[in-house]
């Protein structure tokens, strides 16, 4: 059998756990941040886990970490 191949853009953007849980990052942090209250970038600094819904869609791409 061939070897599959894993989506490096998701394997960048997200970290597997070892209880095979996927964690983000929160997404509006990049720029534009002057006009962001500074308890809104706070909260956005936090790493929060994928839904469940979503890992279904990833765990194809990520073959060798599921």
């Amino acid at each position: 059998m061939y070897k599959l191949k894993t989506s490096r853009s998701i394997l960048k953007r997200f970290k597997v756990t070892s209880s095979k849980k996927l964690l983000r990052n929160k997404a509006s942090r990049s720029h534009l941040l002057q006009k962001k209250k500074a308890k809104r970038k706070q909260k956005l600094r936090q790493v929060v886990n994928v839904s469940k819904k979503d890992i279904l869609n990833f765990k194809s791409k990520l073959s060798y970490f599921y």
